[in-house]
């Protein structure tokens, strides 16, 4: 489990798809391929774990884990709030979260900046300069990372 139920969801979004691949939510999903207009229903505006966080647009924690599995056989577990690959996903955008997709690399601080890091991971690190910019900053640690690897982060994204 990636993602904690002890959090606040201020302003979430529906209007994005989570691309072809499997994921554990509590990480930072960004934009893939934008959608046109208002793009609510449009298949386009795909969001990914990008691989690599240089030069990625973060559009929200995501909220739900994407599962791929076959449904013929059994159906989505409603209760753990799964989504099939390729399906329509919960987007944080403001509130704070309680997650472990943190950079294991990384020795956080309470206070520290907090930014998109490699996979959807969450890092306290920007990278190429995006801080100047406020590209990748997602929000900020509100916690160190306790024994378990879980820390609390304030997210908000767009940030002024």
């Amino acid at each position: 489990m990636a993602l904690k139920g002890d959090r606040y969801e201020l302003e979430t979004t529906i209007d994005f798809f989570m691309s072809d691949t499997t994921a554990e939510r509590g990480g930072v999903a960004s934009l893939s391929t934008a959608g046109s207009g208002a793009a609510l229903d449009q298949s386009a505006a795909l969001v990914t774990y990008a691989a690599d966080q240089s030069g990625v647009r973060p559009i929200g924690v995501l909220l739900n884990d994407v599962v791929n599995i076959d449904q013929t056989r059994q159906h989505i577990n409603f209760h753990k709030n799964e989504v099939q690959t390729g399906g329509k996903v919960t987007l944080l955008k403001k509130g704070w979260i309680v997650t472990n997709r943190i950079d294991p690399g990384d020795t956080i601080t309470a206070g520290q900046q907090a930014y998109v890091g490699p996979s959807g991971y969450i890092t306290n690190s920007s990278v190429g300069g995006q801080d100047t910019a406020g590209a990748a900053r997602i929000g900020q640690f509100d916690s160190i990372v306790d024994e378990d690897g879980y820390a609390k982060i304030s997210v908000n994204i767009p940030q002024n």
